[in-house]
Order: C-alpha cells, then structure tokens, then sequence
C-alpha cells in the first residue's frame, strides 16, 4: 500500500510539473498582484464583482426530461411576448412583420452552464422562443456523481447528442429549429446530425458553430511550446481521474488557489487586455463551480471527437461558423476548416477575440446570429437590432 501511493504521489509530481506549464504566464501576472494587493482587498474585489455583476441572472420557463440512460437534464424556455410593446421590439429587431414560429435551441461549452449565453439570451429575450439548456453534469443537470453515466456509459460527445434530442422532444417538440452551439456545445450539435439526420432534414432552418471543432483536438497547443503540451498530453487524463476520486480535497485546493485559477480562465477566456472584469468573473463563476470529477469524466471524449463527416448534413442550411481570433482552446483554424467543408457557410473570425467569445464581443456574435435568423427564414427580412 505504500509502494502504491508513492507511485500515486511521484505520479502528481510530474503531472504538477507538466501542468505547471500550462500555469507559468498567469502564475507570472498573479505573483506580482499579490506583492502589491492584499488578499482582503481582492476577496473584496470578487465580491463586489458577483454584486455588480447582473450576468446569470435571466430565467425562463424550466422544465426537466430524462436522458436515455436516465440522467435528468434541466432545460428553459423563454416565449415571444405577445403583448404591443414587445410587438414593436419584433419590428426593431427583424422588419415590420411578426416572426415565424422557429425556436432557436442554445447548447453551451465544458465546465460553462446556460448562463454563458447571456447576452444573446437578453436581446432575443420575448422576440423568439429560445430554449437554453445546462448539458448533464453542468448547471442544474444531473449525473455528475461518477466519471460514467448512472448505467456506467462512459461520457462521449455522442452521448450529448442525445441529450440534446431529449430535450428537443421536450422543449421543442414540433416547428422549424435554428440550433446554436459553442464549444462542447458545437459538438453536441454535430452528433445530433450524425445520430439524427432526419431531424436536421425535416425541421432545422439554421445552425450558428460557435468556438468549436469538428476534430482533430489533438493538435491543439493552447499557445505553449509544443514539448511542454506533450507533456501535459501524457500525464493529464490519468491525473484528472485520480484528482476526481479526491474531489472534496482538490476543490479546497481550488479555493486556495484562486488567484492562479481566475488567472488561468482569463487566459484562456478572454483575447482583449480590457474585458469587463465583471464579465471576467463571471465567467470565473461558472467555470470553477464544475467540480473536478466532471472536468476528470468530460476530457476523453474531446480527444475522440471527430464530427467532419456529420458536417454534410449542414449543407443545404443556413450556416454561421465563427470564431475568435486568438482563441486558445478551439484555435479559429478549426471554425475555418468547418466552414471550408460547408461552402455556402458565413464565416466571421471577431477580431480581439478568445475562447468565450460571446461573452467579450457580445454583440459582434448577437448581430451575426440575428443575421443567421434572417437568412434561415425564420424571420423577414428587414431592420436588425443592433446591441450595442
């Protein structure tokens, strides 16, 4: 029993190293904001922060429906108003005419929830029907007690693909779709073609790929040298699933570490020098409420994931591929290589960008969304509402 947990330890010894890596740039920033800020002011700081800060704070109709392995997946509606005054909001955002009976479906990224797309949930708030929903394991979804589902299935991106069918069933059971997906959430969305291409043949009008990759994850570097990336490669899977049997000591630890930790999502969040430091907490919040045995369960499967072949599915759609320009985690070369594979697709890299880039340029991705429900015909033509 010793033996084996010094063989444990000398294992988090190497993979602290190699993920050291990773922690170096912030760590740098952070060390010099804690010589000069104390740590009351920054506890301080936060919390004025998450006061100030009204992100999050939208709700809709909630509803609950059962994954096929039983996970129970919590999802909200918000409906078109339909009294006058959100009857001229209608005109403002898509032209004199009322809006055809599309719902547009929001599926989020890794270690985000629902929240993520709060500024495209406020614009279209009560002009559409949306649905916003929390992927298992995050937000207010269940089955995050094991590194597998409740019956043992590993976490795959197929299996979200069916996770967004069950709540499609039960949100949006009938009527046009526009789909829309960042991150991990793009992925959803591919293996729902994949699974169900009759359902994006008969009902879906438009996709928007936000952030995210068709494969090749692999090749990722998040912007370090690639010897170090390697390194963090080999050692990082077996890591993640010891720390996910440790979760209630590596989440202390995350507590401790905070500074580090907020420094690491601004990093790979976040491209421009002057985001919105509320935005940039909030961001924070979601990211480090994921426990560390659901980061452990979901990270496999982004390595397996390779989605081309369901891109043809998309075709004949209205389809809107965008991206950052100095996103870290889904480099935009990976929305290009999507785009490059659906031709008639709108391609847009926002400059100034990173990984969360719906919430940093929020209204470049809302413009181009409300654009992409103009060429779906899911609304007339006519004058767009502008966010900013």
């Amino acid at each position: 029993m010793a033996e084996s947990g010094g063989s444990s330890w000398r294992r988090a010894g190497f993979a602290g190293a190699a993920i050291g890596v990773l922690a170096a740039g912030a760590a740098a920033g952070v060390a010099v904001e804690r010589l000069t800020v104390g740590r009351s002011v920054r506890q301080k700081a936060r919390l004025a922060l998450d006061a100030a800060g009204p992100y999050g704070g939208l709700r809709g109709t909630p509803g609950r429906v059962l994954a096929d392995d039983g996970t129970v997946l919590y999802y909200e509606v918000d409906e078109v108003e339909a009294d006058a005054s959100s009857a001229g909001r209608r005109r403002r955002l898509f032209g004199r005419k009322q809006p055809a009976p599309v719902t547009v479906v929001f599926s989020h990224g890794y270690c985000l929830n629902q929240d993520s797309w709060h500024f495209q949930r406020a614009a279209l708030r009560g002009l559409v029907r949306t649905v916003h929903w929390d992927q298992r394991s995050h937000g207010r979804s269940g089955g995050g007690a094991s590194q597998d589902g409740p019956d043992g299935t590993p976490v795959s991106i197929d299996l979200l693909g069916r996770d967004l069918k069950a709540v499609l069933d039960a949100a949006a059971p009938e009527g046009p779709l526009v789909l829309v997906g960042h991150s991990m959430g793009g992925m959803t969305v591919m293996a729902l073609a994949e699974q169900y291409p009759e359902l994006i043949r008969d009902r879906v009008v438009g996709i928007a790929l936000v952030g995210t990759s068709a494969g090749k994850l692999g090749e990722v570097t998040y912007g370090l040298p690639l010897a170090g990336v390697n390194a963090v490669r080999r050692v990082l899977p077996g890591v993640l699933r010891a720390l996910g049997s440790q979760a209630e000591l590596v989440e202390r630890g995350r507590r401790a570490t905070a500074d580090l930790f907020a420094g690491l999502i601004k990093k790979y969040s976040f491209a421009s020098k002057d985001v919105d430091p509320a935005v940039a907490r909030f961001a924070e919040r979601m990211i480090e409420s994921t426990p560390i045995d659901v980061v452990a369960a979901f990270y496999p499967a982004f390595a397996e994931h390779d989605k081309e072949a369901a891109l043809a599915a998309f075709r004949e759609l209205p389809v809107l591929a965008l991206a950052g320009d100095n996103d870290l985690v889904t480099p935009s070369s990976h929305t290009e290589a999507i785009a490059a594979l659906l031709p008639d697709a709108e391609l847009v890299i926002v400059p100034d960008a990173g990984h969360l880039v719906m919430l940093e340029h929020p209204e470049a991705v809302t413009d181009r969304l409300a654009d992409l429900l103009v060429r779906a015909g899911a609304v007339p033509a006519g004058e767009t509402f502008r966010t900013r």
